[in-house]
């Protein structure tokens, strides 16, 4: 499935996760997703500014990205995006994560994750994509 249309962001490697900022300014951010019953998840840091971002207000973009996030490969699709309150999705989600990106899964999560403090807040993010507007 082509990773620019909407069903195919899920499938893709990487893909740039717009936020938005209090005042209105858009950060983006290059993040693994994964899809789980129709909807793209992602997981990161409870503390992570997209996190809080999100948690503030959820209005999102999604796009395929390189891996760097410079390089958007496909059209930004507008989605609204929450963090995950059910262990058992979450579980899932950091299982389909492992499983999509074995080694470099489990580098990130055994180096980078475990040496900063930020493995056990871990969440995972559900972000459903929005219809476009005609």
């Amino acid at each position: 499935m082509d990773a620019g249309t909407p069903a195919g962001l899920g499938e893709a490697r990487c893909i740039s996760l717009a936020t938005f900022r209090k005042d209105g300014r858009e950060v983006r951010t290059p993040i693994w997703p994964v899809t789980l019953d129709g909807k793209v998840y992602v997981a990161t840091s409870a503390a992570s500014g997209k996190a809080r971002r999100i948690r503030a207000n959820g209005r999102a973009r999604l796009a395929p990205c390189d891996q760097s996030g410079r390089k958007i490969q496909g059209p930004w699709i507008e989605a609204r995006a929450r963090q995950v309150s059910d262990r058992a999705v979450a579980a899932r989600v950091e299982d389909l994560l492992r499983r999509k990106y074995g080694t470099m899964y489990w580098i990130m999560i055994q180096v980078v994750y475990r040496l900063r403090g930020l493995l056990r807040d871990r969440v995972a993010i559900e972000i459903e994509l929005q219809p476009p507007i005609a």
